[in-house]
């Protein structure tokens, strides 16, 4: 199963399977201890550091969240000896727990993306997975999904690390067959478990991927920061988040959006980790006009400053590709295919650069 030759997506994969090959979605909800108030101040359980979070924690009641969950054929919760890999899948700005399914489309009257993974899984292109479609605000408004850069509902969109970490990864993990199980803080239970995680996200979900998983920037408005813009969309940078490459060995960054961290400071921050991350896969359009440039800023020098911190690094352009799923599906796929050891064979300096 080693399917490392980056491809575009083969047309019959968008097709359904026969039914006794087809996962299944749950929409499930989850209580968030870990989230951004109606005051712009952190609600959390633990002693976060201003330094950390640039702002102070306080306390307060959790919120119910909901989030898909893509479970594959054959999926049994009664069967004690299966396990499963986990891939969590971040949607973009105006997006939510439904955008890579709903906003994808249909074929055979079921979600193209479920029929993309039903058809990895079953022509053994992959081994079964799960799939967690998480909405990623992690604020009191979650379900606004409207662009306003004043509120509390996209500045969620930069502390989500808090509530992966403490609330939903937790959930998915006691509650499904996961390889992977979060209380076991053992060196070898850590190493373990982040073998068994993946993360990437489009456009917004991106740069969460590559700023609060690989480690960049955290921005907020600058009605509050008293800052310039450096994008000219009330945007700017405060305080850079420690990253998760101790929870995820793999990440992908699909067109990701402007304020992702410069090259230079993702890698700087993959070198301070305790671990190497062993797959990086950024993909973008070539006629992207949202997010060529931060596909580019977010790529120079990171190779550089991570060192021997990084594993194969996939660069894949997508021809004449747009702001939209033609690129995304592309990037689900290769990414899918790459991941849990399935690009062992590149030595930890390559970077790999295609078009498709």
């Amino acid at each position: 199963m080693r399917n490392r030759n980056v491809t575009a997506v083969p047309a019959e994969y968008f097709k359904s399977v026969k039914s006794e090959l087809q996962g299944t979605i749950q929409e499930v909800s989850y209580e968030a201890s870990s989230y951004i108030d109606i005051s712009r101040q952190l609600v959390a359980k633990e002693n976060i550091a201003i330094s950390e979070a640039g702002r102070e924690t306080v306390a307060g009641d959790a919120i119910w969240k909901r989030c898909n969950v893509y479970l594959p054929a054959g999926y049994d919760s009664s069967d004690k000896d299966v396990r499963y890999n986990v891939m969590y899948l971040l949607h973009g700005v105006g997006g939510s727990q439904f955008e890579w399914l709903s906003s994808n489309g249909q074929v055979d009257e079921r979600f193209i993306l479920c029929n993309l993974f039903d058809n990895l899984i079953a022509k053994g292109d992959i081994e079964p997975l799960i799939v967690v479609f998480p909405n990623g605000r992690s604020a009191h408004d979650w379900t606004d999904a409207s662009f306003t850069t004043e509120g509390t509902n996209m500045l969620g969109f930069y502390y989500f690390d808090y509530e992966l970490r403490h609330d939903l990864i937790p959930f998915i993990e006691s509650n499904y067959k996961t390889y992977a199980n979060i209380t076991d803080t053992s060196p070898e239970g850590i190493l373990f478990n982040r073998a068994h995680r993946a993360i990437a996200g489009l456009s917004m979900g991106g740069m969460q991927a590559l700023n609060l998983i690989v480690g960049g920037y955290r921005y907020d408005s600058t009605r509050f920061t008293g800052t310039e813009s450096s994008w000219n969309n009330g945007l700017d940078k405060t305080v850079p988040a420690p990253g998760m490459i101790d929870l995820f060995a793999y990440v992908g960054a699909f067109s990701n959006a402007p304020t992702s961290s410069e090259g230079s400071v993702l890698g700087a921050s993959l070198r301070s980790s305790d671990h190497k991350l062993q797959l990086l896969y950024m993909t973008c359009g070539d006629a992207d006009g949202v997010a060529i440039t931060s596909y580019a800023k977010s790529i120079e020098g990171l190779t550089e400053h991570a060192g021997n911190h990084l594993g194969p690094f996939y660069q894949v352009l997508i021809k004449d590709g747009f702001h939209d799923f033609n690129v995304w599906n592309n990037g689900a796929y290769n990414f899918s295919r790459l991941i849990f050891g399935n690009s062992e064979e590149y030595a930890e300096s390559d970077v790999i650069r295609k078009t498709l």
